[in-house]
């Protein structure tokens, strides 16, 4: 075994044959390049410089740039007619590198590294038996209990030190096996000037991600994503046995993805909240308005309830009038009432539970005091043909999904205001300091979660084709939380993907979808819901206090 492990010597040795021929290619590429390739990127340096350079007249940097341009088109030229030898030598080595450094080099260092691991863990464990021994003959020898304790403690911690060093020996072996795989490209690198094929950055990421794998952040990152999973698996295994069913199906797959359209506009919105530290508590709330004020408006004839005591027609209405005037109230709706609560959060920094708490009994008791709670039936049944049809079987309200998903990425991470968000989740005060309106901020913040709250309303009326009522959208705030927190945005702030955000309405929606298949009592799902919420932020705390 030991005689398998290399010193750095004998390391260097191996390599060094390599070094050397790869290193005499490159002195003769970069000969070719010092009139080429070389001058090409200082002159283009040059003209950018120069087109930034506010010093210089506009008479100056137009001399300037053409004086550049010109030595340029005879820095290309040269470049040009070098091409072929460059390209030549470059495949030289490389076919070089590909026939001897595994075989040569990094074969043996590999061989080196592994005997070094098992000679790393004989050590450590005859370091612990020392340690075992040495601990024993001293309690031997005491009869105080306190210096019972005491002796106790020191060999806790020199176990706990034997442990460090052990780890730092297996650390230092890790680095010593990642430098000797990324040489290569470090050479490649010199020689391509920074390009690499698809498959040697395939092999760069693998290689840095095994060399950056933690088991435990891997677990807290990840862990609730393998739960779920086997959850799901088992759900799968079970549904053929308990209701003789499959459910991995084309049909059941496409009733997920269109249940999760509408809410994953909630989630989308609720998930701003969440980045700043909030929350909102009002949006199953929002969704009974939406649905409501959509099926008034979009029912065919006179409404068979009231609101306040009036019935609504607006038969008379063209129907493209009445989808837009539907989808128009449901934002207005919704933006308002998320706006009262933005406000009061914003500007007096009332807690986002409270404000939206707030928000969601005044919503539900004027909805209710104002319908007397009695459904509103449905829609024109030609509406929804008209706004989400299904074309070959396939439901076309997961377009409309598919498209928030990209707007809200946008607004997210291409805008201003989508950078202002994560300022202000994760650190106010200092977003504050460095000129960003933290009130203006939270308050659009809450303003677009009521447009997304809207959208979403409006889908599900379609989706249902109405059956609008006060008490529509119960518990649906707890299913666009869940989804948040099992998609990774963190209720510490600053922290959340749009990606995890739609893994997590698909996940949670995929489950829901599979509990009520194998016939779970709906209360129970609740259950469900809570210990997935539950489990999904205490991973997300450890990971807070890991940091911390």
């Amino acid at each position: 075994m030991a005689n398998a492990i290399l010193t750095p010597e004998e390391e260097m040795a191996l390599r060094k044959p390599i070094d050397d021929r790869v290193g005499a290619i490159q002195a003769k590429v970069d000969a070719l390049r010092v009139d080429g390739t070389d001058k090409v990127v200082a002159l283009e340096g040059s003209i950018d410089d120069a087109k930034r350079d506010k010093i210089l007249t506009r008479d100056e940097r137009d001399r300037a740039i053409a004086t550049y341009q010109k030595d340029l088109a005879t820095a290309k030229s040269v470049e040009a007619k070098n091409k072929s030898q460059v390209d030549a030598l470059i495949k030289e080595a490389t076919d070089y590198l590909s026939a001897h450094y595994e075989k040569d080099y990094l074969a043996a260092v590999r061989q080196s590294c592994a005997a070094e691991r098992v000679v790393a863990k004989q050590n450590y464990d005859k370091h612990l038996a020392k340690l075992e021994k040495e601990h024993q003959a001293n309690l031997a020898k005491l009869s105080d209990s306190a210096e019972v304790k005491d002796e106790n403690y020191v060999y806790k911690n020199r176990r706990f030190d034997a442990k460090l060093e052990y780890e730092k020996a297996l650390q230092l072996i890790k680095d010593r096996e990642h430098e000797a795989f990324t040489h290569r490209y470090h050479l490649i690198d010199m020689l391509r000037m920074s390009k690499f094929t698809f498959a040697e950055n395939q092999a760069q990421r693998w290689e840095n991600y095994k060399y950056t794998f933690d088991r435990r952040q891997f677990l807290l990152r990840n862990g609730l994503y393998i739960a779920i999973l086997a959850v799901f698996i088992g759900l799968c295994i079970a549904a053929p046995i308990v209701k003789n069913t499959q459910l991995l199906t084309p049909n059941n797959v496409l009733n997920i993805l269109q249940q999760a359209s509408p809410r994953m506009f909630l989630a989308l919105g609720v998930a701003g909240l969440i980045l700043q530290t909030g929350t909102d508590l009002s949006i199953g709330r929002m969704v009974g308005m939406g649905m409501t004020a959509s099926t008034i408006i979009m029912h065919q004839g006179i409404n068979t309830g009231t609101v306040f005591g009036v019935a609504f027609d607006f038969t008379s209405v063209p129907v493209v009038g009445r989808i837009v005037l539907a989808l128009v109230v449901c934002i207005v709706l919704c933006v308002f009432f998320a706006t009262i609560a933005g406000f009061f959060t914003a500007k007096f920094k009332m807690h986002w539970f409270i404000s939206t708490m707030a928000n969601m009994l005044i919503i539900f008791g004027l909805l209710t005091y104002a319908t007397k709670g009695v459904s509103f039936g449905s829609i024109e049944t030609s509406i929804p043909n008209m706004v989400i049809p299904r074309i070959g079987g396939f439901p076309t309200i997961i377009l409309w999904a598919i498209a928030a998903i990209a707007i809200v990425w946008f607004i997210w991470n291409k805008t201003t205001f989508g950078k202002n968000m994560y300022a202000v989740g994760g650190n106010p005060e200092a977003a504050a300091v460095s000129g960003i309106n933290v009130f203006w901020v939270m308050l659009g913040t809450f303003m677009l979660a009521g447009v997304l709250y809207g959208f979403g309303s409006w889908l599900e009326c379609l989706r249902m084709t109405g059956s609008g009522s006060a008490a529509y959208g119960q518990g649906w705030e707890t299913d666009a939380i869940a989804a948040c927190v099992v998609g990774g945005v963190s209720f510490t702030g600053g922290i959340g993907k749009i990606s995890g955000v739609t893994i997590g309405v698909l996940i949670f929606t995929a489950l829901t979808y599979s509990l009520t298949i194998l016939g779970v009592d709906t209360n129970l799902q609740f259950v469900f819901s809570g210990v997935i919420i539950l489990l999904a932020v205490t991973l997300d705390c450890l990971k807070y206090i890991q940091k911390k």
